[in-house]
């Protein structure tokens, strides 16, 4: 591995959070300090945590950067889940959204996983 770009789960993160600025460009106004941009930092969240472990060079440390992208997810999973129900986002844009995190989730708590059992 040569560095966080080449995981699957950043370059996943990234796609999700350029598709989450495009659609929540059509938010109401009044929610730009709101909801969008709570949505926004979460997004931007993931991917930032995965790099910045992966440039700490410790497993320890990476870790704890995981964690931090996969509490971030699941923040987002939420917001998602509410801009749905308050008709924010359009039923395929919750699935498509929702889809990849979750797919990001699952591919955070494996990459964990298989670091925690790893000798350090």
């Amino acid at each position: 591995m040569r560095n966080h770009k080449d995981l699957i789960v950043w370059q996943k993160s990234m796609k999700l959070v350029k598709d989450l600025y495009q659609i929540t460009q059509v938010f109401p106004k009044e929610e730009i300090y709101g909801i969008t941009s709570q949505m926004r930092r979460a997004a931007v969240s993931i991917p930032s945590n995965i790099a910045e472990g992966y440039g700490r060079g410790h497993d320890k440390e990476l870790i704890q950067f995981l964690y931090i992208s996969l509490g971030s997810a699941s923040e987002l999973e939420s917001q998602l889940i509410i801009c749905n129900d308050i008709h924010y986002l359009s039923t395929q844009s919750f699935e498509e959204l929702n889809s990849l995190n979750n797919e990001i989730i699952r591919m955070l708590s494996s990459l964990i996983n298989k670091r925690n059992i790893l000798p350090c």
